[in-house]
């Protein structure tokens, strides 16, 4: 049974002879979608530059202690632990297009917070607002992605969410050599805008779609994320059957395929966190001038 639900969310099966699917429009669905997890990732890495400049600055409001500067990158966790749960019920309540649409206002609001700062409350709460986007976001792209996806090409998407991430705080850090404070938090700023406005010309996800008893939508936009070829009467037979068996008693908690699986995921999450890899992205660059690397 799982087989069968599984080739009914993934497609045809491998020996269908149909007419090629066109994918083109939904790399750029997922290439809009992607910029979130990019403006994840500067705002990940936006404090470690940050840090050292912010520390010696004239300004005693803005000047950043050892007290402060621990406050300055760890308060957009606390965003994000928010964003996260306020994600969980926007992904289902408005949708998931949507969804990423309205966190890119978090994002860009936090950054203009950030550049108008006279104060180092403004600092905090421009963060706070940056994490809060990057929860949702971290929610709702994976999400986004897998639902528009064709299989063939899901897993290779999927593994693009955690890569623009680790390209944002490259980003960040690169830019941050160069770039003022103010200036790196316009350039931060970039890919939300341009998340919104490319998400406003995207479709939303067929799955959605037809949660929402909306079939002529969902149609509409299996026809533009797989071209006029592909058998999309098909296809939204099969999500439709999916969604009507989807749901998980909690009776089912006690089958291992089950639990085992989620255990493992949870363990693998909280150990990742409690290693403490976000205070290395956070202070990479005071970490690396204590240490005597930095020229």
């Amino acid at each position: 049974m799982a087989a069968e639900e599984s080739r009914s969310l993934l497609g045809h099966p491998a020996s269908d002879s149909g007419p090629r699917v066109r994918n083109t429009k939904l790399y750029l669905a997922a290439f809009a979608a992607v910029l979130g997890p990019l403006s994840f990732g500067f705002a990940l890495g936006y404090s470690s530059p940050v840090i050292p400049e912010l520390g010696k600055i004239s300004d005693p409001d803005l000047r950043l202690d050892s007290d402060r500067a621990s406050w300055f990158g760890s308060v957009v966790t606390l965003g994000a632990a928010v964003g996260g749960v306020l994600g969980g019920y926007l992904v289902d309540k408005i949708g998931r297009k949507l969804s990423l649409m309205l966190c890119s206002i978090p994002y860009v609001l936090g950054y203009i917070v950030i550049i108008s700062a006279h104060n180092v409350w403004m600092l905090y709460f421009g963060r706070m607002l940056t994490g809060l986007a990057s929860g949702v976001t971290s929610l709702v792209v994976p999400v986004y992605i897998s639902e528009v996806s064709h299989p063939k090409v899901r897993g290779m998407l999927g593994s693009c969410v955690q890569l623009m991430v680790v390209t944002g705080i490259l980003g960040a850090y690169v830019a941050g050599m160069t770039l003022k404070w103010r200036w790196l938090a316009v350039l931060c700023s970039f890919p939300s805008c341009i998340m919104l406005l490319f998400m406003s010309f995207m479709p939303e996800t067929p799955r959605f779609l037809l949660n929402q008893n909306k079939r002529s939508e969902a149609i509409a936009a299996l026809c533009f994320l797989r071209g006029p070829h592909a058998d999309h009467e098909w296809e939204c037979q099969q999500i439709e059957a999916s969604v009507q068996e989807e749901g998980l008693n909690l009776s089912e908690f006690k089958n291992p395929s089950i639990y085992r699986p989620l255990l493992i995921g949870v363990a693998l999450m909280f150990f990742q966190q409690i290693t403490g890899i976000n205070a290395v992205m956070f202070y990479a660059e005071t970490i690396f001038e204590e240490a005597n690397f930095k020229g």
